[in-house]
């Protein structure tokens, strides 16, 4: 009895409690953000070896594990014309010592539980606790003694030229590397890029000289963090890394600072493929984190474009639905170069219209004066994320490497809640003017010139013409004159007749197609199937279905979930025994020229979607389709799919390509045609 009347009163104690605190609510007006935080930061244990290694402990017993950063303190370096040999190097690298196989390395870190990583300027290792040592000795074998191989150089040289094969194409890539190389200059340390060129001129000698001059413990930081005193750190960084020997290092420049355009100017590169256009609106600043501008600048980029709360964001995406977002970013760099980028994906159609919200949101924060409500809300959400940063022991090492290498006060990240606090309106504004140069801006667009030119030429902006690799070019020609004679229906008609559709359509009721790759991941297995009016595709891997696609004149489906109207309606041409058939007297359908494909010159022909969209290459001289590529652009993000079609074989009459060298998943992959079946293999259920 005395149980449940506790129970009871236990039970009407909570439901008075609820009463009096809903009464007490206001639920009209958001809570107080209670009292801020005061920041403590532990200052890591440090002691440097001879050989000029500066080690930082930080200790943190949360965890029985361990943690090893090493940096490389290099000054930026120009590769010019053998751009790409540090991302060689880098892959590289951790792939075994002179003393441990690649596989013996590998497989040891793997049975240990650790992560060990480098790049061209420095490694990771992360373990438990009582295999650090051995994870501290192999680390460091790695990165004095690494297992660098002229047969592993050639392998990386082959990956990096296969990654400019898939980037070819790729709106995003395209746009990073002409905005870097206009902003800074082709020659600049940060405005260089890769190519296929620079790429062949790199020699395995090359790297290992490289390695050499690079990676050096001159200036070499080691921050260990997590379930170590600094008494077992030292013993472990001085037994491993103290026997590295010094180098003489070159004396290499620091980055200048380039100028930006006299005038606001647009950069314009055509992309005749492309379904959304790329802006970058951009310039170059002069910030250090020393500055004393730095916290007004972060709270005015935060304003503009730091998230969905900016003013960018807000106009671009909530109010006129131009794009799935827009942002911006405002860096600084210890050595005062860096560049203000303002940039989002948006429709063809309405490119010019979100360049004019780009520069009238831009100008906004520069002339009027930002509320005090959203001022306020901005440095929450720094104070917020600054906080929760804090919790990952990590944060403090960073933190404490920040303030050896960018010559910052001992105390500024203890007082940097303060600094951001003491950000007024005023700094905001003048910040805005003196690092978003609206009047000396670069707006870098890549996209498709005939579907955007002629409203871009409108907006009174300068408009210079440059390729996809920065250089300054000519305006496109976007009227292409078909050779007489010669249609996009006499086109289509030439490729069914000669791979046979056409003499053998009337006797042809299902096709299943049956195609194979060897990946990295295992064997992958390509199998269509077609009937009159619908399709089905199904990717398998290792035997079990990953994906499959139906098409239907109606509607499409993804592994039986109904996609998008407007994707369905995108899919339409292929659903069917013969797409180029359905492409017969189709609006969609239009000639984009003449273009060379494994030397050869094809007719080219867009097949225009608003989600998806082809690209279509068939041979001037044999008629076959030669490469296809489709692109689908969905949530402000574009991927290209690119196959070259080769080595026709007739099965009952129909030729099909026997190869397709294809992209999948960014990477290099050839499908072979394992099986072909005509009026057989297929039923009404495969499109269920």
């Amino acid at each position: 009895m005395k149980t449940v009347q506790t129970k009871i009163y236990l039970l009407l104690f909570a439901f008075l409690f609820s009463i009096g605190v809903n009464a007490q609510l206001d639920r009209s007006m958001m809570p107080k953000p209670g009292p801020e935080p005061k920041i403590s930061l532990k200052k890591p244990k440090e002691f440097k070896l001879k050989n000029g290694i500066t080690v930082m402990v930080v200790e943190n017993n949360k965890l029985p594990r361990v943690s090893y950063q090493l940096s490389i303190d290099n000054k930026p370096y120009v590769e010019g014309d053998k751009a790409g040999i540090s991302d060689i190097l880098s892959a590289m690298l951790g792939n075994g010592t002179t003393s441990i196989s690649k596989d013996e390395f590998n497989e040891e870190i793997d049975f240990l539980g650790a992560s060990v990583n480098f790049g061209s300027s420095g490694g990771f290792a992360s373990c438990l606790v009582k295999y650090s040592d051995r994870i501290v000795e192999l680390m460091a074998d790695a990165t004095i003694n690494p297992l660098l191989t002229e047969e592993e150089f050639q392998k990386e040289k082959d990956k990096l030229l296969e990654g400019l094969k898939t980037e070819a194409k790729s709106l995003d890539a395209i746009s990073r590397r002409v905005t870097s190389a206009l902003a800074y200059g082709k020659d600049h340390v940060f405005g260089e890029f890769v190519t296929e060129k620079t790429i062949n001129n790199i020699t395995f000698q090359d790297v290992l000289d490289f390695y050499k001059l690079r990676y050096a413990p001159n200036n070499a930081y080691i921050v260990v963090v997590g379930d170590i005193n600094e008494k077992t750190a030292k013993k472990q960084i001085k037994k491993y890394f103290g026997n590295w020997k010094k180098v003489e290092v070159p004396n290499i420049p620091l980055p200048k600072l380039p100028k930006d355009v006299s005038q606001t100017q647009i950069n314009f590169v055509d992309l005749p493929n492309a379904t959304q256009s790329n802006i970058a609106v951009t310039n170059i600043v002069d910030l250090k984190q020393s500055d004393p501008d730095y916290f007004a600048a972060l709270m005015a980029n935060n304003i503009l474009g730091g998230g969905g709360e900016g003013y960018l964001f807000k106009n671009l995406r909530e109010d006129k639905g131009y794009t799935y977002g827009a942002y911006s970013r405002l860096r600084a760099s210890r050595y005062g170069v860096s560049r203000f980028n303002a940039s989002a994906k948006v429709r063809n159609a309405v490119t010019d219209s979100a360049v004019v919200e780009f520069m009238k949101e831009i100008k906004r924060i520069k002339t009027e004066p930002v509320d005090s409500q959203t001022l306020a809300d901005a440095k929450q959400k720094y104070v917020g994320n600054f906080v929760m940063a804090l919790e990952r022991p990590q944060t403090i090492a960073n933190y404490a490497l920040n303030i050896k290498r960018n010559n910052l006060p001992e105390d500024y990240y203890a007082n940097y809640l303060e600094n951001i606090r003491n950000v007024s309106v005023k700094d905001v504004q003048r910040v805005a003017n003196k690092y978003f140069k609206a009047d000396n801006a670069r707006i870098v667009i890549v996209g498709k010139g005939a579907d955007v030119l002629e409203n871009l030429e409108k907006t009174g902006i300068p408009i210079k013409y440059y390729d996809k690799y920065a250089s300054e070019t000519k305006k496109p020609e976007f009227k292409v004159d078909l050779p007489e004679g010669v249609s996009v229906n006499s086109i289509l008609n030439k490729y069914l007749e000669v791979t046979g559709v056409e003499a053998n359509i009337d006797n042809t009721k299902s096709i299943m197609t049956k195609y194979e790759a060897t990946t990295p991941m295992g064997s992958v297995i390509q199998e269509e199937k077609r009937v009159d009016g619908k399709t089905n595709q199904s990717t398998y891997m290792g035997g079990n279905k990953m994906m499959s696609m139906t098409m239907t004149k109606e509607s499409s489906t993804a592994n039986k979930q109904p996609l998008p109207e407007n994707m369905s309606n995108d899919l339409k041409p292929y659903a069917g025994l013969f797409m180029e058939r359905n492409l017969l007297n189709s609006d969609k359908v239009e000639f984009s020229g003449i273009e060379k494909v494994d030397g050869n010159d094809a007719y080219v022909i867009n097949i225009l979607g608003e989600v998806v969209s082809w690209t279509l290459f068939y041979d001037v001289k044999s008629g076959l389709k030669v490469k296809e590529i489709q692109t689908v652009s969905m949530q402000g993000r574009s991927q290209t799919q690119e196959a070259f079609l080769r080595d026709y074989k007739e099965y009952d009459g129909i030729k099909f390509p026997e190869t397709r060298d294809a992209t999948m998943m960014g990477q290099q992959v050839q499908f072979k045609l394992k099986e072909v079946k005509i009026n057989e293999g297929v039923s009404e259920t495969d499109f269920d």
